[in-house]
């Protein structure tokens, strides 16, 4: 009230997290330098913010999707520019969503110039959900799993997938929750680092995952046609796994992932593959804050005595999506899925393939901002993960339509 400008939010101020929205300012003077700012507080506190710089059009609007930013975190027409380029002013912060029950609330506000931001025309806060209306959170400890499923509202049948994150660890659920909103029963599995799991399991058992997929099988509302697996980094390397050893896994998609199995033997029915040999000796440490890069600490995996570690992928019936970021500066992703890929076509089988220029390690869904370096959860040390600000925004979009309708496809 009393404010000089408008600030509207379309369809509504409150969305998915996933959903793009319309930001218009009305009521500004034309041609007026108007500074714009996005500031959302995380779980624990931290502060992240955005800002651009922006010239009202001649009758005193501006709209988001056809108004180019003049400066500031990002330049250019990018509708969701204030969401993809929140920054926190503590370094190596990532942006990530542990209580899917609540909401990210971010402030806008629009300030008078380009300069010294002292003077507010107007604000409105928004509400970006991970959990869509009617969808069920339905904590599992059931046998070994250590998990949450996700039930979309209503009868079904709905589609089935597994969703698992990286070696950090821990029980995420943001993805999880988001794709349920999308219309897939979603169980987010755990398997390591997570109440009795420990942080550096000795070996990895593929039972554990087989359970998950039984659980998920006998849900009523999922769809007996078979069941899709999604996974981020060793995650997605596990779904590659699960997709050739499990029966029932129809789809897998692999984020980031390799076509060997790395860091812990992975324990089958009467067999074992083991870890592909690594030194690290060969990881780089730079600046003072000792920032770890990892991308050659892995064996050449060309070299025929590291193929015992390989997964047998080509065997699998599964069909299967790669993905992939050029600037992945944790571990040679591109490479590594290139080698699945001409297995797989040299077998015959179906393998859909990305490779996204400027993207980092951590695609993830849409909007979430680029994390260049954080700690990783088991290992405690500073991780470059890689990615350029605007390519890795674009590639997380494009990812996400990509692995949605990889799944209706296919399940």
């Amino acid at each position: 009230a009393g404010m000089a400008a408008q600030l509207s939010v379309l369809p509504s101020r409150r969305c998915l997290f996933d959903d793009p929205v319309q930001i218009r300012v009305a009521g500004l003077q034309p041609h007026q330098a108007v500074t714009l700012r996005a500031s959302l507080v995380d779980e624990s506190g931290e502060l992240f913010q955005a800002h651009a710089l922006y010239r009202a059009g001649s009758s005193g609007e501006l709209d988001l999707s056809r108004s180019p930013a003049l400066g500031g975190s990002y330049l250019g027409v990018e509708p969701m520019g204030l969401f993809w380029a929140l920054q926190s002013k503590t370094p190596y912060k990532r942006l990530a969503k542990r209580n899917v029950l609540t909401p990210f609330c971010v402030d806008l506000e629009v300030y008078e110039g380009h300069g010294d931001m002292s003077r507010l025309l107007g604000k409105c806060t928004i509400e970006r959900w991970f959990l869509g209306e009617g969808v069920k959170r339905i904590s599992v400890r059931e046998g070994r799993l250590r998990a949450t499923l996700f039930l979309p509202p209503g009868p079904g049948p709905f589609p089935g997938l597994i969703d698992l994150y990286g070696s950090g660890g821990g029980l995420i659920e943001y993805r999880a929750s988001l794709l349920a909103s999308r219309g897939f029963v979603t169980l987010a599995l755990a398997y390591m680092s997570f109440e009795d799991i420990p942080a550096v399991p000795e070996i990895l058992e593929l039972s554990y995952f087989e359970e998950a997929v039984n659980f998920l099988r006998k849900q009523q509302q999922v769809k007996n046609t078979g069941i899709g697996v999604l996974g981020l980094s060793k995650g997605g390397e596990l779904a590659l796994s699960m997709a050739t050893f499990l029966p029932g896994i129809k789809a897998a998609v692999s984020i980031s992932g390799s076509s060997f199995n790395s860091f812990f033997p992975l324990k089958g029915a009467g067999f074992t593959i083991p870890v592909h040999p690594y030194d690290l000796g060969r990881m780089k440490i730079s600046g003072e804050s000792s920032v770890v890069d990892f991308s050659d600490i892995l064996d050449d995996h060309t070299d025929p005595a590291t193929w015992d570690c390989r997964i047998p992928l080509e065997r699998s019936l599964a069909k299967f999506l790669l993905l992939s970021g050029l600037d992945d500066m944790n571990w040679k992703s591109d490479l590594y899925c290139r080698d699945a890929v001409q297995r797989l076509r040299q077998h015959g089988r179906e393998v859909e393939f990305y490779s996204y220029p400027g993207a980092g390690h951590l695609l993830e869904p849409p909007y979430l901002p680029l994390c260049k370096v954080s700690v990783h959860r088991a290992l405690g040390m500073l991780l470059h993960w890689g990615g350029q600000w605007r390519e890795h925004a674009k590639a997380q979009e494009d990812a996400w339509r990509r692995i949605q309708a990889f799944f209706w496809q296919h399940l």
